[in-house]
């Protein structure tokens, strides 16, 4: 059995979906905090156990014949790294035969601007030494945050503007990264292994401003912009200090290179191409 925990978030969903075509539903267990967000789960034939990374006893319970378990990385930042290490303690303790965990592709940890992905690689770190066999799925930016990242619409009237520099990034659906993991976890267990979920390519605002453009038949310009003006205009549109400072660090490290990291590991997964810049716009903007 497959256990996936945060089952009903974007990316928990884009994975059961595609395990579905490929196993039986009783043999996929769903981890949820809010079980009545799970009910089209449960009415598809998956399994539903109720819990949170916080309660040992409930993982305990949420981990009794599994075989597989697909760790999701959590959304708590400041806790995560001690919450994803309750979830490997009760894996261990259930016998669990192998652990996997959907963490980030960054090139280097000791020089990260935003310090809180580090809790990416803590929560590998913790993995390897638990001596549970582990399936490390390390993914890049999301193709389908670039609409929040530019302003949605209104990029097409005042252009992009971000502290990206000519930082790269191999942009990758979340749906597909989703298939990838899925065709994964319904395989027998290879080793253990690190797979970088990328895109064929590494793009930068400069080429996304163009394609919009090309895509729109309106100029979309990128005006790269200093991390400090960047922030000032963050906290003008009602985010907290500390969150603007989040965001500014997240695209500071893609101005530094860090998510210029190009596999065929998403390919291969997949057994296609992945989607390019231009489908995935086309799809995301409904062009």
């Amino acid at each position: 059995m497959i256990l996936v925990t945060g089952a009903t978030g974007r990316l928990g969903t884009a994975v059961i979906q595609q395990l579905r075509q490929k196993v039986p539903a009783n043999q996929i267990v769903a981890f949820v905090r809010d079980e009545t967000k799970a009910q089209n789960l449960l009415e598809q034939g998956v399994t539903i156990r109720v819990g949170t990374y916080d309660d040992i006893s409930t993982l305990a319970r949420a981990m009794q014949g599994i075989q597989t378990v697909l760790l999701i990385a959590g959304t708590d930042e400041e806790n995560r790294v001690s919450q994803h290490q309750n979830v490997v303690d009760s894996a261990k303790k259930a016998g669990v035969q192998r652990i996997a965990y959907t963490g980030r592709a960054l090139k280097n940890r000791a020089t990260l601007v935003n310090r809180l992905m580090d809790g990416h690689f803590q929560t590998e770190d913790y993995m390897k030494a638990s001596g549970l066999p582990y399936t490390l799925f390390q993914n890049i930016l999301y193709m389908d945050t670039i609409p929040q990242f530019v302003g949605g619409d209104a990029v097409f009237e005042r252009g992009i503007n971000v502290p990206a520099g000519q930082g790269k990034v191999a942009l990758a659906l979340r749906d597909e990264m989703g298939e990838a993991i899925a065709n994964n976890l319904a395989t027998s267990y290879e080793g253990n292994v690190t797979y970088q979920l990328t895109g064929r390519e590494a793009y930068s605002f400069y080429d996304i401003a163009t394609v919009l453009t090309n895509l729109s038949g309106k100029s979309v310009t990128y005006t790269p912009m200093e991390p400090t003006s960047f922030k000032t205009q963050l906290i003008g549109r009602g985010l907290s200090d500390v969150i603007a400072q989040r965001v500014v660090g997240f695209i500071t490290d893609i101005a530094h290179g860090q998510e210029d990291i190009v596999s065929t590991d998403l390919e291969t997964l997949l057994g296609r191409k992945p989607t390019s810049l231009e489908e995935g716009l086309l799809i995301l903007y409904k062009l």
